[in-house]
């Protein structure tokens, strides 16, 4: 225990040394207010400071917000040049009206601040301006120039222009090209295929607003809808550029939210601000002209660099002005008034009670270890409760603390949820009300009332087991506790329910096992299992009822306590909805509870029986084997009505799950004895031929090889065939079923005159080979394809499959072979096969199988770097003219006709194919580009010279063909034919009847 330390003595001042006592407080009361005007500074620059950096963030948090707008504003104007490229990719001829459209639908005024312009700018060679010109003018534009005139290598002029007014009609027709910082721009757009931003530019407005400083942003279009992938193909391919204008006075409109009009902008072109790089900047008055608040970002736009400024306006932070500073500095001085005024009134008032202080201080001094004291008895108190009542409202058990005389004072809520005391029930009472509430749901009311009475010593304690109306078994203790000065009774209550269901399981499933290992009669099994869920289930009737063999009707097989007339007249029960709990749950497959038996529909047919045997409620669980099929149902009855709780569940599912096991296990002895007389049924009565034979002799033999040092014996049979023919002499067939004989054609009297041959076919060596390395290696299953031969002599091909039976691994003494004849089977795969890989109309080798050789030819290719081979793309001309004026039919026989004239020319290596309507291939190996073009003009000549003969009159065709070589260093046999297609379409667009070498065609154009 702590005690206070005794007040130490004050001693007593001379008399010289003693002051007035005013000087004394002012001296105290000034001490006071420099230390309380120094913390007032502090403070105040503390929060000068706080507020200096609230603003900063706050700056910062809006440059970045510019930043970011800026970025996404321009992000949208490229997403919008992308769509119009998009128009372009989407259309090999866009009108100027159509143009208009499209970009008056994009309402860039309202959605695209600062775009001032949308246009197409055409690439155009020299070769091509006289034509370019020609075409413009008279297409609705006569004075349509390309300015400024004179000759260029190239020439890239303003084609369309939206908004189409005032100034910008004298753009159209301006060449691009003819100033150095565009053409550089639209250049870099052309050769990365990517939007490229031009540097500071002037940029027309409109009408009476003249140019203000812009920039401008080029996205290439391309011939196709296709990207190129080099730069070469984007050169070759360039269509023209689509651009927009953007003044940077409107483009840096708005910019910056909320904070727009107090942050001055400027945008510089490059990474560093100079005078001399600024393309834009704000007007918004600075803090004396020198902005403490400013910084640089930098962003990337169209592969240009932006390198922004961003200074804080006078106005700046003037909304959210922190007044924080200014607060602590006047509550400073005014605290320290008061405070420097009530130290010098304490101070004098300490001085003239100085005695009266020094005489109360050791009561004092008493005083404040007596609270200290009381504080720290509170506190453990307020602990101790606070762990006791986490102690019992996280316990497993349930727990309830009574006076010993019949009042409540504490529980857990354990208690309420284990006993399903409602809310409304007062537990910090009289228990009567509780008392009254478990008394309803326990079975026996007696060890309950008796543990109530106990009057229990000092560590002494007290044990009942309670068992609940709905199937729990709860144990309880009581035991004495003291709580201060005062005893109580502590009692717990635990649910043991699955550890008693467990227990009560197992006795029943020993005593069953019993049962069963001593055979003992299925009914006498059921009956014990009846009985084991009756003897620990007061009013319980339980039943057993059998499904017969084909699943219609249940029979009783064991219910030992229901009256003799009841199971009279549910034997026999059809398995259907609408008979009884047990009818309807073997029907369904699933749990069935009546709660009430006399109004339930399924029990109408059967309501007098079970009143006369007063049966008020029924469950019924399917009993089910180990394979989930439905052998019976376990039933269980009630006097009164009554619904299942959870145990109840439990138990009747243990129950149905151990008659299961029962019944199983008692067919299963039953499956035994009639097991070989099923085998051998199945066995003569299988419709696929079986053939049981024996291997040991043959296996003994290999043995003996193996031991005199044959290492691959399958190599070693294949070279010397009478040691093939000495081992399959070995194998014996001792019996055959009737499908077997059937299989060769043999009669049922003439078993013994059948051999190998009618499994193995002429003693088929390979299969034969094959099976015998299988099994002697210690397969137990071996799958072939074998031919064989029938009786009657004819051969046929059948599916073998061989089965070593179990215990048989090391003699290959019982072996089953099974035959199928798939020899009709094996006719509709070659028909099958011919179908896939043959076109039906030509008789040529179809797309797939053309596709398959040029695979197999460029692999070739691959691996020796002498091989050439070359591909031709053949197409007919003019072939739908050919239906539409002779009809289909004709069409057809055109095709049959190229075909043959085809197959005249055709080497032995040469592959011809048909890959589309009109569209034939030709695949030549060995051959070069010359060779193949020679190979070419022959057959397009001999097609031009054979007419074909329908209806009797001649019908002239010709055919284009392009031709490409296929290449090692191509990156798929598909290169080839992309080329032969390209020179294909080359030929046609030539005027058709010809032949076109892509390689020729490209070094032509080069």
């Amino acid at each position: 225990m702590d005690h206070a330390a005794p007040a130490p003595a004050v001693p007593t001042p001379h008399p010289a040394l003693r002051r007035p006592a005013w000087i004394g407080a002012a001296a105290l009361a000034g001490l006071v207010m420099a230390l309380c005007l120094v913390l007032t500074w502090q403070l105040w620059e503390a929060a000068r400071r706080d507020a200096e950096r609230e603003l900063r963030t706050e700056f910062e948090t809006a440059a970045r917000a510019v930043v970011n707008q800026l970025a996404l504003r321009m992000a949208a104007h490229v997403q919008m040049l992308r769509g119009v490229q998009g128009l372009f990719a989407s259309s090999d001829d866009v009108t100027r009206q159509e143009f208009t459209d499209f970009v008056r639908t994009q309402q860039t005024d309202a959605e695209y601040p600062g775009m001032k312009g949308i246009g197409y700018i055409l690439g155009l060679s020299d070769s091509q301006r006289a034509s370019h010109l020609a075409r413009v003018r008279s297409g609705g534009l006569p004075d349509y120039a390309i300015a400024p005139p004179g000759a260029r290598p190239a020439y890239a002029p303003l084609m369309y222009l939206e908004p189409f007014t005032g100034a910008r009609l004298r753009a159209l027709g301006h060449d691009m090209f003819s100033e150095e910082p565009l053409r550089l721009m639209l250049e870099q757009a052309r050769d990365s295929g990517q939007p490229v931003m031009s540097g500071k530019a002037t940029v027309a407005r409109e009408r009476g607003q003249g140019a203000s400083d812009g920039v401008l942003i080029a996205l290439p279009v391309y011939i196709g809808r296709k990207a190129p992938d080099s730069v070469e193909q984007r050169r070759d391919l360039l269509r023209g550029w689509v651009y927009a204008a953007f003044v940077m006075e409107d483009l840096l409109a708005h910019v910056g939210g909320q904070h727009a009009a107090a942050l001055a902008l400027e945008v510089h072109d490059g990474n560093r601000a100079t005078p001399e790089a600024r393309m834009a900047a704000g007007a918004v008055a600075l803090v004396g002209g020198a902005p403490a608040l400013r910084t640089e970002q930098r962003i990337g736009i169209a592969g240009r660099r932006w390198t922004l400024v961003i200074s804080a306006g006078a106005g700046f932070g003037a909304a959210q002005q922190n007044e924080a500073p200014q607060l602590v500095l006047t509550l400073g001085l005014v605290v320290t008034a008061l405070l420097s005024l009530l130290t010098w009134m304490l101070a004098r008032s300490s001085a003239l009670a100085g005695r009266a202080l020094r005489k109360s201080q050791l009561l004092t001094n008493e005083l404040t270890v007596g609270q200290q004291r009381l504080a720290a008895l509170a506190d453990a108190a307020q602990r101790s409760q606070a762990m006791m009542r986490s102690i019992l409202d996280s316990t497993f058990d349930a727990i309830l603390v009574d006076n010993g005389d019949r009042r409540i004072l504490a529980s857990n809520p354990r208690f309420r949820a284990l006993w399903g005391v409602p809310d409304e029930l007062d537990l910090t009472a009289d228990d009567a009300a509780l008392v009254a509430h478990l008394l309803t749901q326990l079975v026996h009311a007696g060890p309950l009332l008796y543990s109530r009475s106990l009057r229990l010593e000092e560590h002494e304690e007290h044990r009942e087991l309670l068992r609940l109306k709905d199937g729990r078994f709860i144990e309880q203790f009581t035991r004495p506790v003291r709580l201060g000065h005062e005893g109580a009774r502590l009692w717990s209550f635990r649910d043991i329910t699955e550890r008693k269901q467990i227990e009560q399981r197992e006795r029943a499933h020993r005593h069953v096992l019993e049962l069963l290992a001593h055979g003992a009669p299925l009914q006498a099994v059921l009956g014990a299992v009846v009985l084991g869920v009756e003897s620990t289930n007061t009013g319980m009737l339980c039943a057993i009822l059998l499904l017969d063999a084909e699943g219609r009707f249940l029979h009783t097989g064991a219910a030992p306590s229901l009256p003799g007339f009841f199971n009279a007249a549910v034997d026999g029960l059809p398995a259907a909805p609408g008979y009884g709990s047990c009818g309807s749950a073997a029907a369904s497959g699933h749990r069935v509870i009546v709660e009430n038996i006399q109004t339930h529909p399924d029990w109408a047919p059967f309501r007098e029986i079970a009143a006369r045997a007063q049966l008020a409620s029924s469950w019924s669980e399917p009993i089910r084997g180990a394979s989930g099929r439905v052998l019976g149902t376990f039933a269980i009855y009630h006097r009164t009505p009554h619904y299942p709780s959870a145990a109840h569940v439990v138990l009747i599912e243990q129950a149905a799950q151990l008659a299961g096991i029962a019944l199983e296990q008692a067919q299963a002895a039953q499956a035994l004895r009639v097991g070989e007389e099923r085998f051998r049924s199945l066995y003569d009565h299988a419709p696929v031929a079986l053939w049981e034979q024996d291997w040991s002799a043959a296996r003994e033999a290999v043995a003996h090889l193996q031991a005199s040092g044959v290492d691959d014996l399958g190599a070693w049979l294949r070279v010397r065939p009478e040691e093939t023919q000495r081992l399959a002499s070995l194998v014996r067939i001792t019996d055959v079923n009737g499908a077997a004989l059937v299989h060769v054609g043999a009669c049922a009297k003439q078993p013994g005159t059948l051999g190998l041959a009618q499994i193995f076919g002429s003693l088929d060596a390979s299969a034969f080979i094959d099976a015998l390395v299988a099994l002697t290696g210690g397969a137990l299953f071996h799958e072939c394809e074998s031919s064989f031969l029938r009786v009657d002599g004819v051969a046929r091909q059948h599916e073998l499959t061989l089965l070593v039976m179990p215990g048989h691994a090391q003699s290959l003494g019982f072996v089953i072979a099974s035959t199928v004849d798939i020899t009709e089977r094996k006719r509709i795969d070659d028909e099958l096969q011919a179908l896939a890989s043959t076109d039906f109309l030509t008789g040529l080798p179809n797309r797939r199988v053309f596709m398959a050789r040029l695979d197999d030819q460029f692999a070739r290719l691959q691996r020796s770097v002498d091989e050439c081979a070359s591909v031709l793309m053949l197409d007919i001309d003019h072939f739908k003219h050919v239906n539409d004026a002779f009809g289909h039919a004709v069409g057809d026989a055109v095709l049959r006709h190229m075909a043959a004239l085809m197959r005249s020319g055709q080497r032995k290596i040469d592959t011809l194919g048909r890959v589309g309507g009109e569209e034939f291939a030709v695949l030549l190996p060995g051959t070069t580009g010359p060779a193949a073009q020679q190979y070419a003009e022959r057959l397009r000549q001999s097609v031009a010279d054979t007419p074909l003969d329908g209806d009797g009159r001649a019908i002239a065709i010709t055919v284009s063909i392009g031709i490409a070589t296929i290449e090692a260093g191509d990156a798929g046999p598909d290169a080839a034919m992309i080329r032969a297609d390209k020179a294909l379409y080359q030929a046609k667009a030539g005027g058709r009847n010809r032949v076109c070498d892509h390689a020729m065609a490209a070094l032509t154009k080069a």
